[in-house]
């Protein structure tokens, strides 16, 4: 199959060149506005985060401001990035570009491994859910019907994507106003008297749990996060690229701090931080129960299984899109380039096929395969924006020397806050290895982010062997 390619901006090496234009162009502005706005509110913020308030109590809203704060900064550099040079591959081509194809290629299948793993954990969540209403269908066969479904979807034309986030995300986040609104209410007494600051002080203090809570709560938080990129990778395909990720990540800052520091806020304003039901139910079932409001719990696990449904959907793209990049650079199998109706059919079905081997996995070695692909998958991210801060240092200043109009976005203070970013994610890095399941989860990474960069270096050697033999 025969592929148009465009010219790189002034100064790219051509080793980095993303096809993009073969896929089609089908997300619209309205398609992304919602991916940006829904894309942050996931299932780790219904479900995942009452085990971060168990870990490090009321201090959970310090938590979710600081993290907040450096993937505001990631996403930041990831729009200036993406603004100037629009791709399919994203921060994976902007590294290879920068950096070399060994950090191309880590960003990027790290990130389609974290992807492809999501996929497996949303749709065992997901098919749980359903199995516990219609319990006529074991748990997997609902896993292989999302399976099935998401992959036809993604299979058929990128604007069947967008319109299911479009819709997800509408959802989602009217759920998450409706939220904040009677949490606001009951906050000023309209439900029953006013807690003032009982909840936040009572139980042992704002800091409960000292250092280790907020060390186990970080990472919780950080995880929350993952799979926000997803919206860079979007662009590419849609009718103004430049334009529409420029006004996406522009509205990344308002986004975490209603959805994510407000909810968290109004959850330890109005229950006790160590009520067992936050954990085990979920920070937002309990605080609904508490205001009284009918079939909360029922209502919540409905939202609960379409932000998975979301995130299922969301993750099968991304992965397919990061995946094409990658081999038409040079970097994965061929086969995987194939290209159907502006869509990168033979990436779809690879990645949803890693993910539903990934779910056979979890049945039959849960504790094991499955558990170590999961830790890989929680620290890739942490690897992904290491390498989007050390790229970003490098690309903004050769775009001001030579192309300085392509930065219709700029990170704010360069390069003093992509320097705070990059410490604060080596920070992160020292707490994880400062406990052994951290430990662990670093461990693997290393092994995983090591053998991808020998392979890069290997297929290298020969590229420069086999060049020599046809010179000499």
């Amino acid at each position: 199959m025969t592929r148009t390619r465009i010219p790189l901006p002034q100064g790219s090496p051509p080793a980095a060149q993303d096809p993009a234009p073969a896929l089609s162009h089908g997300l619209k502005q309205r398609h992304l506005s919602m991916i940006a706005l829904g894309g942050v509110i996931g299932a780790g913020l219904f479900v995942g985060s009452g085990v971060g308030i168990a870990s490090a109590g009321p201090a959970i809203v310090l938590l979710f401001v600081g993290t907040g704060a450096l993937v505001t900064l990631i996403m930041r550099m990831l729009g200036e990035m993406s603004a100037a040079r629009p791709s399919t591959g994203s921060f994976s081509v902007h590294a290879e570009e920068e950096l070399g194809t060994w950090a191309g290629n880590t960003s990027g299948w790290m990130y389609w491994l974290m992807l492809c793993a999501g996929v497996a954990a949303e749709a065992t969540a997901a098919g749980a859910i359903m199995h516990n209403w219609l319990p006529f269908l074991p748990a997997y066969g609902w896993v292989a019907i999302f399976m099935a479904l998401f992959c036809g979807s993604n299979l058929t034309a990128v604007k069947n994507f967008g319109e299911f986030e479009f819709w997800f995300s509408a959802i989602k986040v009217t759920v998450i106003v409706a939220f904040l609104v009677l949490g606001v209410l009951a906050i000023f007494g309209v439900f029953g008297s006013a807690p003032g600051t009982h909840q936040l002080f009572d139980h042992g203090g704002f800091f409960p749990t000292g250092a280790a809570g907020l060390a186990a709560g970080l990472l919780t938080t950080i995880s929350g996060f993952a799979g926000l990129e997803t919206v860079t990778i979007a662009a590419a395909e849609s009718d103004h690229p430049s334009r529409n990720v420029a006004r996406a990540v522009r509205t990344a800052v308002w986004r975490i701090a209603v959805f994510y520091i407000g909810s968290m806020a109004v959850v330890v304003t109005l229950v006790p931080w160590n009520d067992p039901k936050v954990a085990t139910d979920g920070p937002y079932v309990t605080v609904l129960d508490r205001l009284g409001i009918p079939a909360a719990g029922t209502i919540m696990q409905v939202v609960v299984l379409i932000a998975l449904l979301s995130a299922m959907n969301a993750n099968i793209y991304g992965s397919s899109r990061m995946a094409y990049s990658l081999v038409n650079r040079g970097q994965g199998p061929r086969f995987l380039s194939r290209v159907t109706r502006g869509v990168p059919a033979a990436a779809v079905v690879a990645s949803c096929a890693f993910g539903f081997a990934a779910v056979i996995a979890g049945i039959i070695w849960p504790t094991t395969v499955f558990a170590w692909l999961l830790n890989i998958a929680g620290c890739s991210v942490l690897v992904v924006w290491t390498i989007v801060c050390l790229t970003q240092l490098k690309m903004r200043r050769r775009l001001e020397r030579e192309d300085p109009e392509r930065l219709m976005v700029r990170m704010w203070a360069f390069p003093y806050l992509t320097y705070v970013a990059l410490a604060a994610v080596l920070g992160v890095f020292a707490v994880m290895a400062a406990g052994s399941d951290g430990r662990h989860q670093l461990v693997g990474t290393a092994l995983v982010v090591g053998a991808i960069i020998a392979a890069d270096r290997v297929k290298q050697r020969r590229t420069r062997r086999s060049a020599e033999s046809v010179q000499s």
